[in-house]
């Protein structure tokens, strides 16, 4: 295995669903897609993935995301099973088989667990499957309750130290940081990023999307966790999927990403 071709993706729900909150199939396909070609041409990709609370409510045709906890953990059991099984059915579409991680915070802050989590993981990447990664909500209730890993933005940072990744890629509804509200006329996309300043949180704000947990400010820490690795993360939008293959394999920091890179100083 060459590490140093290694990159994992994160995506949110805002990209997986409609507006509605049922899923985007024709881009849950693309991102299939994409993925696969990039693991065909040589590349070792681990995704992360958010959805399963919206997948969910969207199986059960509930009107919302249920309010109290446990209702909410039962809805993403229900969830991730939509989830992976289209996972499944699309990637194996392209001759790849997928395999669920389910990871709970002391998997990671715990030494043995994080060995065990490590060698499951690597091993996966080994016999050539993807590894579809996500919290574990039905056991793991913090981030259902504004805690833990932050909609999986914090996770996958976590993840990608975990393999030992060469990037992370995080997809959002926007094409990468800005210096106030991405909405306003007068914002504007910073490209590079190389200290997490108290700027730089005053302006990350609230969750710009009325379906994840997650917001600015959890790809903040994720960007914190990435860097203090010394692995460089790009936040970029989630409808330019295409976008894929060049974050992948330029150089971080490249000044035509589109996006917006966190490097380490």
């Amino acid at each position: 295995m060459n590490m140093r071709n290694r990159v994992v993706v994160k995506v949110g729900t805002s990209t997986l669903t409609h507006p509605a909150g049922r899923l985007d199939l024709k881009r849950m396909d693309e991102l299939c897609r994409v993925l696969a070609d990039l693991i065909h041409a040589g590349r070792e990709v681990v995704l992360v993935s958010s959805g399963a609370i919206s997948v969910g409510t969207a199986k059960l045709r509930l009107d919302k995301r249920p309010p109290d906890t446990r209702r909410r953990q039962a809805v993403a059991a229900v969830g991730q099973c939509e989830l992976m099984h289209i996972y499944d059915k699309f990637f194996g579409e392209y001759g790849l088989p997928v395999a669920q991680m389910l990871l709970t915070r002391d998997a990671i802050a715990t030494p043995e667990r994080y060995l065990h989590a490590r060698n499951a993981l690597l091993s996966i990447i080994e016999y050539g499957a993807i590894p579809v990664i996500n919290e574990n909500d039905s056991v793991a209730v913090d981030e259902l309750e504004g805690d833990a890993f932050g909609d999986n933005d914090t996770l996958s940072a976590y993840v990608a130290r975990l393999c030992d990744a060469e990037r992370l890629v995080i997809l959002s509804d926007v094409d990468g940081f800005y210096d106030g509200d991405p909405s306003s006329p007068g914002a504007s996309r910073i490209p590079i990023v190389r200290e997490i300043t108290d700027g730089l949180r005053a302006a990350a704000g609230g969750s710009v999307s009325r379906h994840g947990t997650g917001g600015m400010i959890t790809k903040l820490q994720a960007a914190a966790v990435a860097m203090d690795a010394g692995i460089p993360m790009a936040l970029a939008k989630g409808d330019r999927l295409s976008a894929l293959y060049m974050l992948a394999s330029c150089e971080p920091g490249a000044p035509d990403s589109g996006c917006t890179w966190f490097l380490s100083p």
